[in-house]
């Protein structure tokens, strides 16, 4: 059972989540997480990554079909990427059980660094227009599909920070059509993630739907304004790198002091 606070504490939680998938198409489960451990106060983090997988996956369809309205998910790329990452999530699903949830907690927030620098280093770059699946970059999105699967059910995320930055190395797009087109992998990953934590009897239900519903709102504002953001080249970049770093420093902090 959860207290009114908490569930209040959900629902605005939920918002943000939701905020930052239709903004930059990921970091639901870096803010999901640690604001399900540290602000909502789940006290076990098997729990909250869980909870958040399927709360994040829930959000990220819902932020889907806004992109997609706009026209700006590449679905062949999306669609295959998913594909290729499921397998690798349900593995990386059950190794990521068997990990204490503080190290859990730890690892993730440095891989999240990295990311966040690699972001930055090509903040310029413009991506190539009406990208679609070719013989030529397939190898690429399977292979980084399968990678990006397994570190996403490892660490019990969607995915979405990864999984944006792979599909412009894959094909080159442009962060727009990935931050769009990578709402279909987050939604199969978290959806993945979120059955074998389910299974495990790792979810909380009432906490999950109200993310679930804050996110909806918040996803609305997170949409129109990525298009805003996407017409400044480098802008939304600098966004989805200054949004992963602040929360990563912040759960490095909070883990650190616990150990």
């Amino acid at each position: 059972m959860i207290s009114a606070m908490q569930g209040l504490l959900g629902l605005v939680s939920g918002s943000l989540v939701g905020f930052s998938l239709g903004l930059i198409g990921g970091g639901g489960s870096i803010l999901a997480v640690p604001l399900m451990v540290y602000v909502v106060g789940v006290p076990d983090a098997h729990v909250a990554i869980g909870t958040s997988a399927l709360a994040v996956a829930a959000n990220a369809a819902v932020n889907l079909s806004n992109h997609a309205r706009g026209g700006t998910v590449r679905w062949s790329c999306g669609l295959m990427f998913a594909a290729a990452g499921i397998v690798g999530a349900f593995i990386g699903s059950i190794f990521g059980k068997m990990l204490d949830g503080q190290k859990l907690l730890a690892l993730f927030a440095l891989l999240m660094l990295v990311i966040a620098l690699l972001m930055l280093k090509t903040r310029s770059r413009a991506g190539l227009a009406d990208v679609e699946m070719t013989l030529a970059n397939t190898p690429a999105i399977v292979g980084l599909g399968v990678a990006t699967g397994t570190l996403s059910g490892f660490f019990g995320i969607g995915g979405g920070f990864l999984i944006v930055p792979a599909l412009m190395l894959a094909t080159g797009m442009s962060i727009m059509n990935a931050v769009s087109s990578s709402l279909v992998a987050v939604t199969a990953f978290g959806l993945t993630t979120a059955a074998s934590y389910a299974w495990s009897g790792l979810v909380s239900w009432p906490l999950a739907g109200l993310f679930i519903a804050g996110g909806v709102v918040g996803g609305l504002i997170g949409t129109r304004s990525a298009r805003l953001l996407s017409a400044r080249r480098g802008a939304l970049n600098m966004v989805f790198a200054g949004v992963i770093i602040l929360v990563a420093l912040y759960m490095l902090a909070r883990n650190l002091s616990l150990s």
